[in-house]
């Protein structure tokens, strides 16, 4: 795919600080490491939750995430490598694989699985929670599985080999893009000396996280693992990363919502009065209930 140049930036933002994740299990006992923790939701609004997962171990994965609900916002799932069966109350089901995305709206309530369709192997991923506007919270849900084949895919001049999994870059548009909180969720591929440059409102909040090798964001080294949280800054129009020897990066930036979170586990409302009513719904069986539109 055909990418535009966009102008070299004037004020990139600068590293606020770097964040380690913290290993964890979820679901029936899947390692994995939660890199954007619920103590920076606040901070990184819309984004709730970051989790990574990678072993060769089947011990690690196997037993997957058995039916859970969820309520209120949106779930993104990315696989690097592996085979992954989603079913939802919803009536969707589809199998992620190598490169693929899954693109949950979980609206007014889904009751969701995720099992690994592997016994053995590399199983590798991240999983992005992003917040809906309290408008759309008790929305349809929806559901999108995208190959790797269709996703928005370009080269930069650099060598930069860019996957646009939401919002735009570089002239090319990500194969899922939101109004209210205008996400951008790029995976980039950095040879060894290149660079790339993405422009950016300086309100939206916005992270670098390095799956592969080490980077360098205007200036600030940023080690493998761990998390670059990117300074707010009027006045900055973007992000710059560079690449000493070869490095796989994700760049996640959204507007903010600025509106009350209330969380509970797999449900994620503005007040605490809708998560008594979220949790009633489930009890009761109605949080996977399919509604009739309008």
């Amino acid at each position: 795919m055909t990418a535009t140049l966009t102008p070299r930036l004037q004020q990139p933002r600068r590293v606020e600080r770097l964040v380690a994740g913290i290993p964890t299990s979820d679901g029936a006992g899947v390692k994995l490491t939660r890199v954007l923790t619920q103590n920076l939701q606040r901070r990184l609004d819309p984004f709730l939750m970051l989790d990574a997962f990678g072993s060769d171990q089947a011990d690690d994965y196997i037993a997957g995430f058995p039916d859970h609900p969820h309520r209120g916002f949106e779930t993104v799932t990315y696989m690097i490598a592996g085979r992954m069966l989603h079913r939802d109350s919803a009536g969707h089901e589809g199998l992620l694989e190598n490169g693929g995305v899954q693109w949950m709206t979980a609206g007014h309530g889904v009751i969701h699985s995720e099992i690994p369709q592997q016994e053995e192997g590399l199983m590798e991923g991240f999983q992005l929670w992003l917040n809906l506007p309290a408008r759309d919270k008790l929305c349809q849900p929806w559901y999108r599985d995208f190959s790797n084949a269709e996703l928005p895919q370009f080269t930069t001049p650099e060598g930069v080999a860019v996957t646009v999994i939401a919002g735009e870059s570089h002239g090319v548009t990500g194969a899922v893009t939101r109004e209210g909180t205008q996400p951008l969720y790029l995976d980039l591929h950095l040879a060894a000396g290149s660079h790339f440059e993405q422009a950016l409102p300086g309100t939206h909040n916005a992270f670098v996280y390095v799956y592969r090798g080490e980077v360098s964001v205007n200036g600030t080294a940023v080690p493998v693992q761990r998390m670059a949280l990117l300074a707010n800054d009027p006045a900055s129009d973007g992000v710059r990363i560079e690449a000493s020897a070869d490095a796989r990066v994700l760049l996640i930036a959204g507007r903010p919502l600025n509106e009350p979170i209330a969380q509970y586990g797999p449900f994620v409302m503005n007040t605490t009065d809708e998560i008594y009513q979220a949790l009633a719904d489930f009890r009761d069986g109605r949080l996977g209930e399919q509604r009739a539109t309008a």
